[in-house]
């Protein structure tokens, strides 16, 4: 297991390096809020449900409770409330499909497969699988065959997503990096302008 680095916080962190369910709720979590707060996320429910990142707990939850959980100041998300209940319904399907293991979704088949499984989920587009899967494979040691090809780009060694920070340097990096693709981006919409 390689080091996490992802929330600024060491146990939340370690929580991220040692949890699967608490790494796929933090990326489900990445949207429209820093990462560093996303991946913080399980930590804080954590925190807020006993101690433990308990997917079954949550699914057996009441929808509306645990969006409580969610929106208890500070809140998790940035949107607790539409947050929660994508994180809810992703433990849901972890339960009623996984047998409440986010580990299975990616236990079984090579990465194209992999992938499949991943978009399927609750919060999952095409883009996030594709960072996820590279996440495991760079950060989790993922062996599915083919899982590099399946994560496009973000398989590729470089700084592209939260899949190649390791430290601080690495997460400024990946900035930059972003920052500079939004820019193109941007000037290539101008141009056609």
């Amino acid at each position: 297991m390689t080091d996490f680095y992802l929330t600024g916080d060491p146990a939340a962190d370690d929580l991220l390096a040692t949890n699967d369910d608490a790494l796929l709720l933090g990326m489900c979590l990445d949207q429209q809020i820093p990462m560093e707060k996303a991946f913080s996320g399980p930590a804080v429910i954590a925190e807020r449900m006993g101690g433990s990142v308990d997917v079954a707990a949550i699914a057996a939850m009441p929808e509306e409770d645990f969006v409580e959980v969610c929106a208890r100041k500070p809140a998790v998300h940035r949107f607790p409330g539409s947050m929660g209940a994508r994180v809810h319904q992703l433990c849901t399907v972890l339960v009623d499909e996984y047998d409440g293991r986010a580990a299975a979704v990616w236990e079984q088949g090579g990465g194209p497969q992999v992938l499949k499984r991943l978009k399927k989920l609750p919060g999952f587009g095409d883009q996030k699988a594709r960072i996820f899967l590279a996440l495991l494979g760079k950060r989790r040691g993922l062996t599915a065959e083919g899982w590099r090809e399946a994560a496009g780009d973000y398989g590729l060694d470089g700084f592209r997503s939260v899949a190649d920070i390791t430290d601080a340097e690495s997460l400024l990096r990946v900035r930059e990096t972003k920052k500079a693709a939004k820019s193109l981006a941007r000037q290539a919409k101008q141009e056609l302008a």
